[in-house]
């Protein structure tokens, strides 16, 4: 679980974009962990908000994730 939080954690920061969606997430987990199933990822992901180092952001259709303090993902 650890491997996956901070493979996670190493795309938030890299990534260009302030909010992903899961399915961005999951490839980038992928590319370091092959062998991981969704719902690991997801269970990281839930532990990482949970952390409150990942954050929630719904657009009303859909969710995305984002780092908490990147960008505009946090209301003023």
């Amino acid at each position: 679980m650890e491997d996956i939080k901070k493979a996670i954690m190493d795309f938030a920061e890299k990534s260009k974009k302030s909010k992903f969606y899961f399915k961005d997430m999951e490839k980038a987990v992928r590319k370091t962990l092959p062998d991981v199933k969704a719902r690991m990822v997801k269970k990281a992901a839930t532990a990482l908000i949970t952390e409150e180092k990942l954050i929630y952001f719904s657009t009303g259709s859909s969710t995305m994730y984002g780092m908490k303090g990147k960008g505009q993902t946090e209301d003023a």
